[in-house]
């Protein structure tokens, strides 16, 4: 098993471009699935033991979570046939988790309580100027928590005030770099970052220093509510708040949809139900007289 994980994750690497977070996801639902199967028996994997895993699995996991799982185990499927462990092409036997697009709200935090969390951070300390420097990037520029994990020191170019985004899929791209980002990234670069040979912005504050990972950049988030004294939120939710500001300051979908860099305006549509403005114009008014 764990040579074909090894051989699996440098696929999910090299063939399909994942990030490494993505990757380690993946390779767990993997091991998962093969615990579960019988790694060492996959030629005799049936149709009926793929679907029953799914049923096992989706019955006690979130829509969310479910639809993750069979999304992996699908490329787990996909590789394993392309590298003749299986014989058959299995992936048709996943079954869809019931789940609607756009059928959901996103929701956003209010602008007091961005305010509060980013007071909360001290920032005569080390460890406060490099929560208020994370909390800033995703308030103001609607990055992922993995996108800032990956921030590296060459991705800023100070000149042109311009920021690499390091996205999904290894992609790339260039976001203006606003003033405020600017000064509390500098902040946080002068005073606050230790000495290290790695090339991420953002280190643990602890020795021996390491480059935080997505989660840890989640936990500043968290921690950062308790200290406020609001709601724990997650940081896709600062993500959505970054959305709705810049719809609700004037700007198209398609503008927000560069901003949130997605590739489909699918992916932003969602975003239609909360401008309200927008939507009352286009709302048709209730027909006179009463209803029978």
């Amino acid at each position: 098993m764990e040579e074909l994980l090894t051989e699996y994750r440098a696929y999910l690497f090299c063939e399909r471009g994942l990030v490494a977070a993505t990757v380690r996801y993946y390779a767990q639902e993997a091991r998962l699935f093969l615990t579960r199967s019988g790694s060492g028996e996959l030629r005799e994997l049936t149709a009926g033991t793929v679907t029953r895993f799914v049923v096992a699995e989706a019955s006690v996991r979130s829509t969310g979570a479910a639809k993750l799982m069979v999304t992996a185990l699908r490329s787990l499927l996909r590789f394993l046939l392309l590298t003749g462990r299986v014989e058959t092409d299995l992936v048709s036997a996943v079954p869809a988790v019931a789940g609607w697009r756009l059928a959901w709200l996103p929701r956003s935090v209010r602008p007091d309580q961005v305010r509060v969390l980013l007071e909360s951070c001290e920032q005569n300390r080390l460890v406060g100027r490099r929560d208020f420097a994370i909390l800033t990037v995703l308030t103001r520029l609607g990055l992922r928590a993995g996108e800032v994990a990956a921030m590296e020191l060459d991705d800023i170019d100070w000149r042109a005030g311009e920021l690499v985004i390091r996205g999904k899929g290894n992609q790339h791209d260039k976001l203006p770099l606003p003033v405020d980002v600017g000064q509390a990234l500098v902040g946080y670069l002068r005073a606050g970052r230790p000495t290290s040979s790695y090339r991420q912005v953002f280190l643990t504050a602890l020795a021996p220093h390491q480059p935080l990972a997505s989660g840890s950049v989640c936990a500043v988030v968290g921690r950062a509510c308790v200290r406020a004294g609001i709601e724990r939120i997650g940081a896709h939710r600062l993500r959505h708040t970054t959305a709705t500001s810049v719809l609700q300051a004037g700007a198209s979908l398609e503008e927000v949809g560069q901003l949130l860099r997605h590739r489909e305006l699918n992916s932003t549509a969602i975003y239609a139900k909360v401008d309200h403005g927008r939507l009352v114009s286009v709302t048709r008014p209730w027909p006179s007289g009463s209803p029978s």
